[in-house]
């Protein structure tokens, strides 16, 4: 009777590892693939649409052009780097200086700061769900690893600017230069990629379109880091 009892349980975990390891391969074969094959939609794409579709959302406007590297401006490249992570050239994926100072700083009962970087935002974008969940961040972690591994930090900025969302369904550099300023990602100004840049920690509660005098302070402390980074020559590493 026991051995009855345990079979259907010895069945119920070799499907679980089985889905697991699936789920895995799944992964490293789309990580791999992606290095040269643009994403056409994003795991945080399909639950916006998903979301607006159930809830009939009126006015919701799904917005998205894929753009490659050359089409896009190097304003914008360095802008997100600046507003979001000044050490991408530098890391493996993670950002400990960061992370410790974000650790400090809640040890310290401050406003604790993001300390995820570009690589980590692709890897949650593209695969996972908005959460902080310690399961979660063990994913995000475990697919920022794979995409360090298998893409150049060209690809990754190049992900990033094309799948980031800049405001209510507008998702990538291309369609947010068209939104808000009428014009191709190539042709953004320092200004224009600094503001769009600005909105990235909240694109839901900031606006590039009625930007707050928050959101123009905000524009003016990263305009000044992409000159203290060294403008556009800062991408020739990469370029």
């Amino acid at each position: 009777m026991a051995k009855r009892r345990k079979r259907p349980f010895g069945r119920l975990w070799r499907a679980l590892v089985l889905a697991v390891l699936a789920w895995a391969a799944v992964t490293v074969a789309s990580v791999v693939a992606m290095r040269w094959i643009d994403p056409p939609a994003t795991a945080f794409m399909l639950r916006d649409r998903a979301i607006a579709l159930i809830t009939a959302e009126k006015g919701y406007q799904f917005r998205h052009e894929w753009r490659d590297w050359d089409q896009i401006s190097r304003y914008a490249a360095l802008a997100v780097v600046a507003a979001e992570d000044q050490r991408f050239l530098q890391h493996n994926g993670f950002d400990f200086k960061q992370i410790d100072k974000a650790l400090a700083d809640r040890e310290r009962g401050r406003r604790v700061r993001g300390a995820s970087t570009i690589s980590q935002q692709v890897a949650k974008n593209l695969f996972l769900w908005p959460g902080q969940s310690w399961f979660r961040k063990g994913l995000e972690a475990g697919i920022t690893v794979l995409i360090e591994l298998a893409w150049p930090k060209q690809r990754i900025l190049e992900v990033h600017l094309n799948v980031a969302e800049f405001g209510r369904g507008t998702w990538g550099i291309q369609a947010a230069s068209r939104r808000y300023f009428r014009k191709d990602a190539a042709r953004l100004t320092r200004a224009e990629a600094a503001l769009l840049a600005a909105v990235l920690p909240s694109p839901r509660r900031f606006r590039a379109d009625a930007p707050s005098a928050y959101v123009r302070k905000r524009q003016a402390w990263i305009e000044r880091q992409m000159v203290a980074l060294g403008g556009k020559s800062y991408l020739a590493a990469i370029d």
